[in-house]
């Protein structure tokens, strides 16, 4: 698409919502928005139809309150896809061990349960299957 294009009539433009916006670079962006509508319990804000090699380049998730962006990567424009790396996404939860399951049996991979944490939150990690480090932290109530 050209920078003078119009977009696509099938993608209705969404309101942001956050502060600071996650942009994941990921090998199957669709493939991720599902499991993340799965694990996180996401909705899909919009997304951009796949390319011809079944690539699509911008998909919109609310997360938890939240935006979170993904693509797929297009080499030939510069984006190649790297390992996911020196980052966690964070989910700020009211039932960790809600959320906790709920990721679990959608497919993500456990790296700590949740547990009572120093600084007297709950707290817990999984990966999910595209290699992306995720948080829970839920908060003295």
């Amino acid at each position: 698409m050209s920078a003078t294009a119009e977009k696509p009539a099938t993608v209705k433009p969404m309101p942001v919502k956050g502060g600071v916006v996650a942009y994941l670079q990921l090998d199957g962006a669709m493939r991720a928005a599902e499991f993340y509508q799965n694990a996180f319990g996401a909705e899909l804000a919009n997304a951009y139809p796949p390319d011809d090699r079944g690539r699509t380049m911008h998909a919109h998730l609310y997360i938890n309150g939240s935006s979170v962006m993904l693509s797929d990567p297009f080499p030939e424009h510069g984006c190649a896809l790297q390992a996911p790396q020196g980052f966690t996404m964070t989910l700020m939860v009211d039932d960790i061990e809600v959320w906790w399951k709920r990721a679990v049996d959608a497919g993500a991979t456990p790296m700590m349960p949740p547990t009572d944490m120093f600084w007297g939150d709950r707290y817990a990690q999984l990966r999910d299957p595209f290699g992306v480090a995720w948080a829970m932290n839920q908060g003295k109530h």
